[in-house]
């Protein structure tokens, strides 16, 4: 069977949970580079991308947002990412996504890749320290662009380039747990699949209109229903 359908996941309250390894390690790198306190709860930061919130995190500290704080905050980061992940007791995969993950990699039709405001190397500390990074072999990352609206066609195209495949947009569903997800998949004319098991409720979720929305993934049918697999 030809593949044909195209799923693109966020990852944090969508895939996983670290219970607050990422933005501890955010915390903890700024103030090693820079010497000052860092409180992210300042900025909303859910739903964008690492690029963003390091330049927003450097602004409202009244920084110099330039390339080479941006890319030193990051680096900083990124080695202190997996040792928070180490120290994080309450971490998990969320409810239904190993067997969600699972029948998705062997159904004939489905091809599944990030779509993640994480930086790569931070996606994969994330997924290999929780062992699902192995369900992905491409994505589009914080590294293609700062705005999440820009990662959806970097997302395509390594799909089309690993799988000799154009997935059109009716094909293709942008899961995440944020009004920024659905806004990205909205931008490619995707469908989205949004999910409350990050910060905000069902309810809110629903007011942005995705073309499905789930209280979680438990209920692996209903999802295979909502994509018409």
């Amino acid at each position: 069977m030809t593949k044909r359908t195209l799923i693109l996941w966020d990852i944090d309250g969508t895939i996983i949970v670290s219970h607050g390894a990422g933005v501890r390690a955010m915390e903890r790198a700024f103030h090693q580079q820079f010497q000052q306190p860092c409180d992210l709860s300042k900025i909303d930061w859910a739903g964008r991308t690492d690029s963003w919130i390091t330049s927003e995190v450097l602004r409202h500290n009244q920084l110099p947002v330039t390339p080479e704080n941006i890319q030193t905050y990051l680096e900083s980061y990124l080695s202190l990412l997996p040792v928070e992940l180490a120290n994080g007791q309450q971490g998990q995969v969320l409810p239904g996504i190993l067997e969600l993950l699972e029948t998705l990699h062997h159904h004939p039709a489905i091809v599944q890749g990030l779509l993640t405001g994480n930086m790569r190397r931070g996606a994969q500390f994330k997924l290999t320290h929780y062992q699902v990074w192995h369900y992905f072999e491409f994505g589009a990352f914080a590294d293609d662009s700062p705005s999440r609206n820009d990662l959806g066609p970097h997302a395509q195209r390594r799909a089309r380039e690993l799988h000799g495949v154009e997935f059109a947009p009716e094909n293709t569903y942008i899961i995440g747990d944020t009004p920024h997800d659905i806004a990205c998949g909205k931008v490619i004319g995707a469908h989205t699949i949004a999910v409350a098991t990050g910060n905000f409720s069902l309810a809110e979720l629903e007011t942005h209109e995705p073309t499905a929305a789930f209280a979680n993934f438990s209920d692996t049918s209903a999802f295979l229903r909502a994509i018409g697999a």
